[in-house]
């Protein structure tokens, strides 16, 4: 069953849930969610995956101040059913991943997944809330 999800997003200087985190997710859903992020490194555009968010629990995805105005997450259930996908193209593994560069995804064994674009507006802190809609 796929669930629509609304995505609240927040940015906190102090986020009590995130502790310490530069980046982190916040699962508000009743379901798992494996998170896979997505920016620029170094000038090239990586992917990371995974971390696996309870319901009403938050992951620290990134833990060093934010550099990139952007960052690109997806998730998908423990079924491996994506839950939030957007429309920027990155590469994902079934396992544990980081992967350099966008381009070739399948010549290179892995997916292509659609990551949504989530703008933190150039500040160092910022905290991702996803939440089921009825």
């Amino acid at each position: 069953m796929i669930r629509r999800l609304c995505l609240a997003l927040f940015a906190c200087l102090l986020c009590p849930a995130a502790g310490l985190a530069q980046f982190a997710v916040c699962n508000q859903s009743y379901d798992v969610m494996n998170v896979a992020i997505g920016g620029d490194v170094a000038g090239d555009f990586q992917t990371e995956g995974w971390w696996t968010v309870g319901p009403n629990q938050c992951a620290n995805v990134i833990k060093d101040e934010l550099t990139s105005r952007y960052i690109y997450i997806f998730a998908q259930d423990v079924f491996g059913q994506p839950v939030v996908t957007g429309s920027t193209q990155m590469c994902i593994s079934p396992r544990k991943f980081v992967i350099r560069g966008l381009a070739e995804c399948w010549s290179r064994g892995y997916v292509a997944a659609g990551f949504i674009e989530v703008d933190t507006v150039k500040t160092q802190r910022w905290t991702l809330f996803l939440a089921s809609t009825p």
